[in-house]
């Protein structure tokens, strides 16, 4: 049986906690520091720390740990639907096989009803650099992520491995979809109405009708070839390493349509003046890229016309996550909000 690595607030990541994840690694090196150097709450509570072994050791010395968030409205809109326990899911069954970049997981571990941990090795001790939500990519960077979730989806296109993974579509996503469904109007109007000028007031009326037939939207965005998509492609959970896009943050993957991922990150990495340049090139890659990994079935159009229905996806994330507050910094979600509007509204 596995140690339980189980805490709750940073204060509890102490020497004994850390000399015990590092056992499941090396259980000649000990620990003899663990400094918190900083705490973030989100959607999660993210505490960096400094670790430091007695003589040599091969382990990071500079690790990331998600717990549940510390804000009370984002841990009641992620606790329900299990997000946290999702990532970790993910890290210990799937993120072997998946074909980008992913941090080194250190270690992981959930329990129903009392939360979860996850212990990363820290991007930035290997030169790689984590991005920020509101950055403005270049078209070569966009493209790489384009590349990469080409080489993503393809891998999991249609696969019957994913049988294997009934958990990507059972009852937690079922919470996760009725708790989207009953709270979509509420936090529609809370968002919008947060948003202000922000959103183009002839997308106001449009988004709240979205909302009230949320249910009918989803099963419509759902009703194409599915693969392992990740859910929430935008340029703060993403990291760059040796000119090679890695992918954060995976407490929302699950199966879908490529399609998705794809505009959730076009409308939200680019400019809406360089994506209106770039979008179509940016789509013809991505198709182009699929058909090399053998992926066939797919043109142009067809691509452009699902692009543009997902892009309402991308929007209503932007605009709940201001709704419910302490997710994301407000001034990076706002422009968030006005990239995927204009792309809505395109």
């Amino acid at each position: 049986m596995s140690q339980n690595i189980m805490v709750s607030q940073p204060s509890e990541l102490t020497l004994v906690w850390a000399q015990g994840i590092v056992n499941q690694h090396d259980a000649n090196t000990v620990v003899t520091k663990v400094e918190v150097v900083s705490v973030d709450v989100g959607t999660t509570t993210r505490i960096r720390l400094a670790i430091d072994y007695k003589g040599f050791s091969a382990l990071p010395r500079r690790w990331f740990v998600k717990l549940p968030s510390l804000a009370w409205r984002a841990w009641f809109i992620t606790a329900l639907p299990q997000l946290l326990a999702t990532e970790i899911r993910f890290y210990q069954e799937l993120a072997k096989s998946v074909p980008i970049a992913l941090p080194v997981c250190l270690a992981a571990q959930s329990r129903w009803g009392v939360g979860g941990i996850l212990v990363l090795a820290d991007l930035e001790e290997n030169g790689a650099l984590p991005g920020k939500a509101h950055d403005s990519l270049t078209i070569g960077q966009a493209a790489l992520v384009i590349d990469g979730l080409a080489r993503f989806h393809a891998r999991f296109w249609q696969n019957e491995s994913t049988a294997h993974y009934r958990w990507l579509a059972g009852r937690v996503r079922q919470v996760e979809d009725h708790l989207g469904a009953v709270l979509a109007v509420p936090l529609m109007k809370q968002g919008l109405r947060r948003a202000g000028a922000w959103v183009p007031k002839n997308l106001h009326k449009r988004g709240l009708h979205y909302a009230k037939n949320r249910r009918r939207a989803m099963r419509f965005l759902s009703a194409r070839p599915q693969t392992l998509v990740h859910h929430d492609c935008h340029p703060g959970n993403l990291f760059w390493q040796h000119n090679h896009a890695g992918f954060l943050d995976w407490q929302l993957v699950r199966l879908g349509e490529g399609a998705s991922d794809v505009a959730y990150f076009l409308a939200t990495a680019l400019t809406p003046e360089q994506r209106r340049l770039h979008e179509t090139t940016l789509l013809e890659r991505y198709v182009a890229q699929l058909a090399s990994y053998g992926v066939t079935g797919m043109d142009g159009p067809q691509l452009t016309e699902r692009y543009r229905a997902h892009l309402v996806y991308a929007f209503e994330a932007m605009v709940v996550t201001l709704a419910v507050g302490d997710m994301m910094a407000t001034e990076s979600n706002l422009e968030l909000i006005r990239r995927t509007a204009a792309a809505v509204d395109d």
